[in-house]
């Protein structure tokens, strides 16, 4: 090859890096990238093993029945943070949706959380608020007043034996695989039961769905040239080039969504993580269950629950197909590797196990690590979002400023 020839070759292989890489299309990243840009006019380079952007939150529209799928299960947007309230409805509208839960026990179909209506129509009684707290206080029987420190007692501690064992036992052990005696009480601290017939699921200030979907919303927060967008792109494969080896290389600053583990080549050893596995049935009616989320709280149905995502819009019956509904059931399990992490199990050797790697992770040069998987943590939206807002401002604006003062 010519000297001319060998040089244009190697120029072609030469990557102008950005000012910033996010590892993660999710919310947490997608925040980070927007900031950036807004406050630093950084040039951001987005990066994501998956095919889409959005991370879980990620939705798709079904040509048969017009259904909003929300493809990792139901994403249901709330907060009481202003910050966070102010900041979403600057890339969407949001609907007046109020979410709302039925559980099926026993043929039966109830209210969730459990309410004054859920008791009353559970004991075929009319109890007052008080009548209801203190027929509770007395079905915990001997557990009343302790501090059970397994799951099974823990919950008859908190709302009674009856209660527990109809809509929490067996809807628990399939979340968990695991029989509630032998899992610990801290999963359910508190077990929420209103002595009044409010049955909203949420106390939060703010509730609702985006008016166009939870893409269009993500894909309005990067609307800006100076972010770009690589799909179905690993982090961890040195063929392409924004991989950790060159990045750390060029000294680029990160920020990395993924799990934190898998950063470090699980050289700790692996985070433990529950995920879930959907069915998807659907049914020549326009609707199923009449509602959204409907609870399989006994051990004889294998999944936890079904989502009807037609249910969540009825603002949009106009599109929608009245002869043909969709509906997801939900089975949840222990994650391998290969699988979607959802839930952190969070035993106590997996957070000392993770405050190992959280330890790793500070000392890392130019990264910062964010989002579930990267800090080994259930989120909800709004937490994601305003964690990432947080991590802009104490973080990677410093950063961002340390590397422009070169």
């Amino acid at each position: 090859m010519a000297q001319g020839e060998a040089t244009a070759a190697a120029n072609a292989n030469v990557v102008e890096y950005p000012d910033l890489v996010v590892v993660g299309a999710g919310l947490f990243g997608l925040t980070v990238a927007q900031q950036a840009v807004e406050h630093a006019g950084a040039r951001v380079h987005i990066i994501d093993v998956r095919d889409h952007i959005g991370g879980n939150a990620y939705s798709y529209f079904d040509e048969e029945t017009g259904a909003e799928i929300h493809k990792y299960g139901a994403h249901l947007f709330h907060t009481s943070n202003r910050r966070v309230w102010e900041y979403v409805n600057r890339f969407t509208e949001f609907t007046g949706y109020v979410h709302r839960v039925y559980a099926t026990h026993d043929g039966v179909v109830y209210s969730l959380p459990i309410n004054l209506g859920t008791i009353n129509q559970f004991f075929r009684a009319h109890y007052t608020p008080a009548e209801a707290q203190a027929l509770i206080e007395e079905q915990a029987g001997e557990l009343a007043g302790t501090d059970p420190a397994n799951l099974n007692d823990k919950g008859i501690q908190l709302i009674g034996r009856p209660l527990y064992e109809a809509f929490i036992k067996n809807y628990t052990g399939k979340q968990w695989q695991t029989d509630p005696a032998e899992l610990p009480a801290s999963i359910i601290k508190r077990l929420p039961v209103r002595f009044n017939y409010d049955n909203r699921y949420f106390k939060d200030t703010w509730e609702g769905l985006p008016k166009d979907g939870y893409t269009k919303w993500m894909e309005r927060m990067i609307d800006d040239p100076r972010i770009t967008v690589s799909l179905k792109t690993d982090f961890f494969d040195e063929s392409q080039p924004y991989n950790k080896k060159a990045l750390r290389e060029a000294g680029v600053p990160v920020v990395y969504t993924g799990p934190v583990d898998r950063y470090f080549d699980y050289e700790l050893g692996d985070l433990k993580w529950r995920t879930v596995d959907f069915k998807e049935v659907r049914y020549d009616e326009g609707d199923h269950f009449g509602c959204p989320v409907m609870n399989f709280s006994d051990a004889d149905v294998p999944y936890t629950r079904a989502i009807e995502f037609k249910n969540f819009n009825p603002e949009r019956r106009e599109q929608q197909n009245p002869d043909k509904t969709v509906v997801w059931e939900e089975y949840s399990r222990f994650a391998d590797r290969g699988d979607e992490p959802y839930y952190p199990i969070n035993t106590e050797a997996d957070k000392a196990l993770y405050a190992q790697y959280e330890a790793k992770a500070a000392a890392e040069p130019k990264t910062v690590f964010g989002g579930r998987l990267g800090t080994y943590k259930y989120y909800d939206m709004h937490n994601v979002i305003d964690t990432a807002l947080t991590a802009y401002e104490q973080q990677v604006a410093p950063l961002l400023a340390a590397e422009a003062a070169k």
